[in-house]
């Protein structure tokens, strides 16, 4: 059925009638109030009655607002039960999370098995993009993304913050720390685009910054891994996302010399969606996930501590004897910013 006058002017005078005030209503409507007050003479004009009338500094409903407003109100709160019904039946289906390939290969599939994903609330539906994606435009519900937090009109939790150190194949640079320093330094060096901060590392290296021969950028961090992996050079990767491939043996830190990265890994969402229980389960599990991975490097470390102690200085390479490192010990509680 056709309604023979615009539908944001009946919206906005049915909110200047409920609240008998234009600011109101424009607060309500996140317009300005000169918006509100067109419009209510744009739904006048094309009726041909008055349907607000102004006394001093007061609104006042004239006989045909007051024919016209209950109407008004009652379709308007139905439009509203109706959308808010699609929305919790919504709400019952997938939650869907965008992530980094690399993450989502890495850093997640390792942990899925944990996942409860029989239980009511924790259905998923994961997409993987090496850019984020528009969350406001509905393309996910949610992200797990790599940054500094800070997203426009976006909230984000801090799931954890990310190291960075050089990696190689084991094997790959062995001997003194100079004899490793000159090998890698005529290697092949493999950085992803999202890691935007890897010189910090370079700069940071005791002795000094280095050069490598050659620097190629590629687009997915896993293939950095892969790269180095398979012997093609060496990779500044996010400690974290190495921990798979360093515990199975296909990488290792070549001076085991983690940096912060200065920016993390975030949960981010719409503010709309800060209620959603789906929501709710996926940050608690993530939670648990973080907090186990900080209490087991804890203990890695107390066992490295106790082993130094007992059998003295070791010297440290990227052999298949050297005894692998991650640096995600500094993986920190969820917290919360806009």
């Amino acid at each position: 059925m056709r309604i023979p006058v615009p539908l944001n002017a009946l919206r906005a005078f049915e909110a200047a009638a409920r609240h008998l005030s234009i600011k109101d209503a424009a607060l309500e409507l996140a317009v300005t109030p000169s918006a509100v007050s067109h419009q209510l003479r744009t739904l006048e004009d094309m009726l041909g009655v008055e349907l607000l009338r102004r006394i001093g500094t007061r609104l006042e409903l004239t006989s045909a607002g007051r024919r016209l407003a209950p109407g008004l109100n009652e379709g308007f709160a139905l439009i509203a039960e109706g959308v808010g019904s699609l929305r919790e039946e919504r709400r019952d289906g997938p939650l869907r999370v965008n992530m980094l390939p690399t993450f989502a290969t890495n850093w997640l599939s390792p942990r899925l098995s944990l996942y409860p994903f029989e239980r009511r609330g924790f259905s998923l539906d994961i997409s993987t993009t090496q850019d984020d994606v528009d969350l406001a435009a509905g393309v996910a519900d949610a992200g797990i993304w790599y940054g500094d937090g800070q997203w426009a009109g976006l909230q984000a939790d801090l799931l954890f913050e990310a190291t960075i150190d050089l990696y190689a194949r084991p094997g790959f640079a062995t001997g003194s720390r100079r004899e490793r320093l000159k090998q890698i330094a005529r290697a092949n060096l493999f950085v992803s685009r999202h890691c935007l901060t890897w010189r910090r590392w370079m700069d940071s290296l005791p002795g000094g910054p280095f050069e490598p021969a050659v620097v190629t950028r590629v687009d997915s961090g896993g293939l950095t891994m892969q790269a180095a992996a398979d012997g093609a050079g060496v990779s500044i990767a996010v400690c974290e996302l190495a921990e798979s491939a360093v515990r199975l043996g296909r990488l290792a830190s070549v001076f085991d010399h983690p940096v912060s990265a200065g920016v993390g890994f975030w949960l981010v969402y719409p503010e709309a969606l800060s209620e959603d229980r789906r929501l709710d389960n996926l940050r608690g599990w993530l939670r648990e996930q973080v907090d186990g991975q900080a209490r087991n490097e804890g203990s890695e470390h107390a066992t490295d501590d106790t082993s130094s102690a007992k059998d003295g200085p070791a010297q440290s390479t990227a052999s298949p004897a050297a005894k692998p490192r991650s640096a995600a010990a500094c993986a920190s509680p969820v917290s919360s910013m806009s």
